[in-house]
């Protein structure tokens, strides 16, 4: 796996980052990175963020869209299409 610490434009010069975690989390990314094949914890944080970067999957506003969805249907508040195009006024043609 170590292709992820290597990727990119070869002239990037390489920078130190500093983070705070807590103990038992920083114990999860070690075992994460160790029983995943890496190198490194440096190795499984560049790949993650890389990859948390290159595809991301939601954005702040969106998870929270989700979230409210979810609860709506926990509630059973939520309405059928011929509903939404009453609400919203639109058809379906």
């Amino acid at each position: 796996m170590s292709e992820a610490a290597t990727e990119g434009d070869e002239e990037d010069e390489i920078v130190t980052v500093n983070f705070k975690a807590t103990q038992s989390f920083l114990d999860e990314i070690d075992e994460a990175w160790q029983g995943r094949g890496f190198n490194s914890r440096s190795e499984f944080i560049r790949y993650t963020l890389r990859d948390a970067v290159e595809n991301p999957t939601f954005d702040r506003d969106e998870l929270i869209a989700l979230l409210a969805a979810e609860a709506d249907a926990r509630e059973g508040t939520t309405m059928d299409a011929e509903q939404a195009r009453e609400s919203f006024g639109t058809s379906d043609e």
